[in-house]
């Protein structure tokens, strides 16, 4: 067990209870947390967008078809409009990057993409658009109020398990059954 405070490299698993419509039956990827706050992306949110059409807005033409029908996901209701890609680092630098626990990486830059439309990107890739963020003591506060449950973050939920089972699965994590938790908090 390890002292340190903060959620970096874990999942945030909404409770049944929240309140929060853009939180609700989620999971967050927490990719940085310390005493100014927090940056996640919601993995199991897509969207109607798919990766080919991003790349085609971009003038980029993909190679593989079964990339360009990816689902782009709902990353956060912070700056919907600016992406993120959770993949696996594969030793490949692109321009800006954030190196995550257990060999994840977060990129925000355009030559992830390129290299993806090239067929040249990391083979386990999640694009989001927007992230969830939180100010300094606003997530420890949400944690206090019995918001979230919280488990180390796997890549296997973010890359394999289909969007509609994370919720569930993430929660499994910890031996923790969605199903049996009420959504009125604090109530025996």
């Amino acid at each position: 067990m390890t002292d340190n405070p903060y959620l970096t490299g874990q999942f945030l698993i909404a409770m049944p209870a929240m309140a929060d419509p853009n939180f609700d039956r989620t999971v967050t990827y927490i990719c940085e947390h310390n005493e100014d706050g927090a940056l996640g992306i919601i993995v199991n949110r897509p969207t109607d967008m798919l990766l080919g059409e991003v790349l085609e807005q971009m003038d980029l033409k993909i190679s593989d078809p079964e990339l360009a029908e990816r689902p782009v996901l709902l990353g956060g209701p912070v700056q919907p409009d600016r992406g993120f890609v959770i993949h696996d680092d594969q030793g490949a630098a692109f321009s800006s990057t954030m190196a995550v626990p257990d060999g994840l990486r977060i990129t925000t830059s355009r030559d992830i993409l390129v290299a993806l439309a090239d067929g040249q990107g990391p083979p386990r890739v999640v694009v989001a658009l927007g992230y969830a963020g939180w100010g300094a003591g606003q997530l420890e506060a949400e944690m206090a109020a019995n918001s979230w449950l919280t488990v180390p973050a796997s890549a296997d939920i973010i890359f394999s398990v289909p969007f509609e089972r994370r919720w569930e699965s993430a929660a499994a994590l910890i031996g923790v059954n969605m199903a049996d938790l009420s959504p009125e908090a604090g109530h025996a």
